[in-house]
């Protein structure tokens, strides 16, 4: 007895200093969960059943390659990605690229707000006097300005596990495995523009620009606050603990990503779609309709679900923009300084904010938000794309540590791939 448990502490312990290494590898990952994306995966599983689980496999090594990517250069350089294409590129198209990064970012920043109040009005009555957006809004924007680095990092890893909700909702319903891993292994695909479309909703949502910056921006900063630590150009015998850490952070956040999205689109699956409920447009529909079908405490792990990756999703999108703006002017950026000692970078955060705030009072249809937001992604993630991988094959930006081949092989493929989604996109919102 007293040998399983010096065992099970031990475990525990390896589990605890596992998690506290933990940084914006897994942050990212878990962020890219948000309402937006809850509801597209909820319409996916609903829509086709199981045929879309496969979409879990295949976009797990296209983000994992292109964070990879992003964090690397990151750390290589001590610059982040905007940072990097303000001293290598054409300035006119990064303003423009971080212009049209900052409306999407909002965009969604404001529909993940309404998903955050929608979803409390399910669980705790209607908001009559309209403060649930202000009270998210508020929540999201005070906490990075008013924790230090430190402290605001390990709230949104603490934060980050409300996504496990979602793999929790499954223990409230029947699931046929056998036929689940069939339909995941051998998917019946479809060529129907319906599901084309959806297939390319799910990938945009999944490969988002925002993470892009997000990450690359992060790492820089865990450089700075972590003692020691470098630049690898400069300090290049720091390359295997700093590559080392990197790898198993974005690596565990792209797995919890796309184990998320896989368990969405199972419930959505064998709950609604099993039920012939087959449009689901916002996150709190697919709560709503889950209630009566896997049970009152599915729906809450759901709807709290909905709250809690919110509550990580909205700093993100925020942040990214302001970190991409910031470099992109030259601003000191980072949330490791003093709002006094970066004023334009706070200031970039607190209106993204407010207008997604904002947008929840003027009736603005969130799920034509989203289109926009989708529409914008698809136009400004090619030229991003193929930016992140000309740096980080170019011995010039990255010295002795541009990317190895098979690294550099997926990159190319998920451009690629984007760059056929973006097509199938505007060509379908064209007719």
């Amino acid at each position: 007895m007293v040998k399983v448990t010096h065992t099970y502490q031990h475990a525990m312990k390896r589990i605890i200093s596992f998690f506290k290494k933990l940084g914006p590898g897994f942050i990212t990952g878990v962020s890219d969960d948000d309402p937006s994306g809850i509801a597209t995966y909820s319409q996916a599983g609903a829509q086709f059943g199981t045929s879309m689980l496969w979409l879990a496999f295949f976009s797990f090594p296209l983000m994992l390659a292109i964070q990879e990517i992003s964090a690397r250069i990151g750390r290589v350089t001590g610059h982040g990605l905007a940072g990097n294409m303000r001293r290598h590129y054409s300035r006119p198209l990064l303003y423009f690229i971080v212009l049209l990064l900052f409306v999407a970012n909002t965009l969604n920043v404001g529909a993940d707000i309404g998903a955050m109040a929608a979803s409390l009005e399910l669980l705790a009555g209607k908001d009559r006097f309209h403060i649930f957006p202000l009270i998210f809004g508020a929540v999201s924007l005070l906490a990075p300005v008013c924790l230090s680095y430190r402290s605001y990092s390990s709230v949104l890893k603490w934060v980050s596990f409300s996504v496990f909700s979602y793999v929790g909702v499954v223990f409230f319903i029947q699931v046929p495995w056998q036929d689940v891993l069939h339909d995941t292994l051998l998917p019946a695909i479809s060529l129907t523009d319906d599901y084309l479309m959806m297939l390319v909703a799910v990938l945009g949502t999944t490969i988002s620009p925002y993470l892009f910056f997000w990450q690359s921006s992060l790492e820089v900063e865990e450089q700075h606050v972590t003692p020691g630590e470098e630049p690898l150009k400069t300090a290049p015998q720091q390359a295997s603990s700093q590559l080392g850490k990197i790898r198993a952070d974005t690596y565990t956040g792209m797995a919890v990503s796309n184990t998320i999205m896989f368990f969405i689109i199972l419930t959505a699956a064998l709950t609604l779609h099993a039920h012939h409920i087959t449009d689901i447009q916002t996150t709190t529909q697919a709560a709503e309709a889950l209630r009566p079908i896997a049970g009152k405490f599915a729906f809450f792990l759901f709807a709290m679900g909905i709250i809690g990756t919110g509550l990580l999703a909205v700093p993100v999108l925020a942040g990214s923009a302001g970190y991409a703006i910031g470099e992109a002017c030259k601003w000191t950026t980072g949330f490791d300084k003093e709002i006094f000692q970066a004023k334009g970078f706070y200031l970039i955060i607190t209106v993204s904010t407010a207008i997604g705030i904002g947008l929840n009072f003027i009736r603005i249809d969130p799920i034509k938000a989203l289109i926009w937001v989708a529409f914008i992604n698809g136009g400004i993630s090619v030229p991003i794309l193929a930016a992140l991988m000309l740096m980080a094959t170019s011995p010039r930006i990255m010295g002795a540590f541009v990317i190895p081949r098979w690294l550099s092989i997926t990159g190319w493929l998920t451009t690629m791939a984007m760059v056929a989604a973006s097509a199938m996109l505007i060509f379908n919102l064209s007719k």
